[in-house]
């Protein structure tokens, strides 16, 4: 007998929205016995109606009436897949969850704030302990998943998120021209994609970024893409401070068309992350045939391989000098690029799928 698969598809425009379109959208391409229907919104329903049948629900994120609707979405089906740890813990079927990482749980993760901090913790260990499989984006978010968590080894499933096929090597004039109409400033950057929250370490960014132009002079702006405007604000004030202000830019939101012609036209990306559950725009800047230098924390050596070049994430010192050393070094740029697209052909959304429906067929068999 078929059996069905409910996805909540709740999620939009964040690394968690992308991580479910792009599954959804590889799972429905296999020729298998699963069914899909998507959990989704007024606002998400679009994106996911071509791919599958779909169920519209009102429940916003990390609410109590979730807990309701979601399960009542997924009657009728034989497993529910949650991509995010808020998964709801009364619901009566077989639930497969992914959890990407514990940042919550760090100090830079929920910023101080006790209540986010208490959500996290509540909510993480009751489901991993309710969930019949976590999956998770790699083999260091799985170890901490297992010991801080306390969940049997054999419970949890890394699965490497995949790189789409937009993201591939583009001509360098073609994506500088794109990317000129969406830029006030014309002059070559540096790029970071990343949230502009704490734990993406953007103020040791700044400061790194600082010593790099005073030492090298240097016509490289830094470019910013992400969104938090609380954060901005903060980080803006710290460009005043460090007297940047005009080399420094942020862009909240592009066209999901537009990001492959950003990577591809930025001279090198830089990912200062502290913690990552995977670090997407690695594999994405690799696949564009972008140099990539980023923190040596977390899962970021396990997915860049010896395609990039680290830094400590906590030396300032550090980083301006992997800044200095990939802009000042045409061999050395050539050499990241090539390791990096080979690297890239490693991330398959295709194979992502392939791995999350043996999960499911094993809970489903169980």
């Amino acid at each position: 007998m078929t059996k069905t698969v409910a996805i909540d598809a709740r999620w939009l425009r964040t690394g968690l929205g992308t991580y479910t379109f792009k599954l959804v959208e590889a799972l429905s391409r296999m020729e298998n016995r699963l069914l899909l229907r998507a959990i989704v919104t007024e606002a998400s329903e679009a994106r996911f109606s071509s791919l599958c049948a779909s169920r519209r629900v009102q429940a916003s994120a990390y609410g109590i009436w979730e807990q309701i609707a979601i399960p009542l979405a997924a009657r009728g089906c034989d497993l529910l897949h949650v991509p995010h740890y808020n998964a709801p813990l009364l619901s009566p079927g077989k639930l497969v969850v992914s959890i990407h990482d514990l940042i919550h749980l760090m100090p830079e993760g929920h910023n101080h704030r006790c209540s986010v901090w208490a959500y996290a913790w509540a909510m993480l260990h009751l489901v991993a302990r309710r969930a019949n499989h976590i999956v998770t984006g790699s083999e260091d978010a799985k170890r901490q998943i297992v010991e801080r968590l306390g969940v049997r080894e054999s419970k949890v499933t890394t699965i490497y998120h995949g790189v789409s096929s937009e993201f591939r090597k583009l001509n360098g004039e073609t994506a500088r021209a794109a990317v000129s109409h969406a830029r006030v400033r014309q002059s070559p950057y540096m790029l970071c994609v990343s949230a502009l929250r704490p734990h993406k370490n953007l103020i040791r960014l700044l400061a790194a970024a600082t010593r790099f132009w005073e030492r090298t002079n240097s016509v490289c702006d830094l470019l910013i893409i992400g969104s938090g405007e609380q954060e901005k604000a903060c980080l803006l004030n710290e460009c005043g401070r460090l007297h940047i202000a005009h080399k420094v830019f942020f862009i909240a939101d592009i066209a999901d068309d537009l990001l492959p012609s950003f990577y591809a036209a930025a001279q090198f990306l830089v990912m200062p992350s502290l913690a990552e559950g995977f670090g997407l725009p690695i594999v994405e800047a690799m696949a564009c045939g972008t140099p990539v230098i980023c923190s040596r924390a977390s899962s970021l050596p396990e997915v860049g391989g010896d395609a990039v070049l680290y830094f400590d994430p906590l030396n300032v010192e550090d980083m301006a000098n992997a800044m200095e050393r990939v802009s000042a070094s045409a061999e050395m740029r050539a050499l990241l690029q090539e390791k990096g697209l080979k690297r890239a052909q490693g991330f398959s959304w295709l194979e992502s799928a392939r791995k999350h429906d043996e999960v499911y067929s094993r809970v489903l068999e169980n």
